[in-house]
C-alpha cells in the first residue's frame, strides 16, 4: 500500500508559492476540512473520517509504520475523503486558504518534557498564529494529553492567544473525551497506566473587521 495508494492519497506542498485549493483533493465535493496533526497510527482520523463522509480530512503524520496503518483502515473500510502528509503537516498549513478549517485536531503529541526541549512542542504561539488564520470563525481545536505539564503549557498559550477560547465550564468538559471523540492508540495506552488525560477544546474567535 505504500507502494499503491500512499501516493494516490499523499498531498505535497504547492509549488511556486500556490495556495493550496481543497475543494479539488476529493473525488466529491466536500462540505468541510479538518486537519490532525500527527494522526499516530490513524485509528482517530479513520473513525473521523468514516462518520463525516461528507467532511474532507488531512491528516499528517512523518513515522512510516503510523501511515501504513491509516492507509490499511483507508482500504479496508473504503474511506475516499482522507489526504495524507507523511511528513511534518507544518509544511501544508501556511499554504491552505484563510478561513478554510473547521476542526484541527492535536492528540497526544510528544510532550517534549525536558525544559530544553520545550522550543519543540507543536503547541507555540507562531503555530497558533498560523492556525488561526485558517481556521473559520468558531472553528475547533482540540488537544489532548496525559502529559500535565504538557497541558498547562497548552493551556497557558491558548488562555493568552487573542485569537482563541476556552470552552471548559466545569472540570467535566476536560475530564471526558468528546462525545463524538474517537480514541488513540495513545489514549488506551494513557488510560491502561492508569493516567487521566485532560481533552481542551478552543473555538477560533470571530475576526475583526474594520469599517473603512
Amino acid at each position: 500500500m505504500l507502494d499503491s495508494l500512499l501516493p494516490r492519497l499523499r498531498l505535497g506542498a504547492p509549488v511556486d508559492g500556490e495556495t493550496l485549493d481543497p475543494t479539488i483533493l476529493y473525488p466529491h465535493p466536500v462540505n468541510d476540512l479538518w486537519l490532525e496533526v500527527g494522526f499516530g497510527a490513524g485509528e482517530h482520523l479513520a473513525a473521523q473520517a468514516r462518520a463525516h463522509p461528507a467532511t474532507g480530512f488531512i491528516g499528517g503524520e512523518p513515522f512510516i509504520n503510523g501511515v501504513a496503518n491509516l492507509l490499511t483502515l483507508i482500504e479496508a473500510e473504503g474511506l475516499d475523503n482522507v489526504r495524507i502528509v507523511d511528513d511534518d503537516i507544518r509544511s501544508i498549513i501556511p499554504v491552505l486558504p484563510e478561513a478554510s478549517v473547521g476542526r484541527v485536531f492535536i492528540l497526544f503529541p510528544d510532550p517534549w518534557p525536558k525544559r530544553r526541549h520545550h522550543r519543540r512542542r507543536i503547541v507555540s504561539n507562531p503555530m497558533l498564529d498560523t492556525l488561526a488564520r485558517i481556521m473559520k470563525d468558531g472553528a475547533e481545536l482540540r488537544l489532548a494529553s496525559d502529559d500535565m505539564g504538557y497541558i498547562r503549557w497548552t493551556l497557558r498559550h491558548g488562555l493568552a492567544h487573542p485569537d482563541f477560547q476556552w470552552t471548559a465550564e466545569g472540570p467535566a468538559d476536560w475530564r471526558s473525551r468528546p462525545a463524538d471523540g474517537h480514541p488513540t492508540r495513545y489514549e488506551s495506552k494513557a488510560l491502561g497506566a492508569g493516567l487521566a488525560p485532560a481533552y481542551l477544546t478552543f473555538l477560533r474567535c470571530p475576526r475583526k473587521y474594520w469599517a473603512g
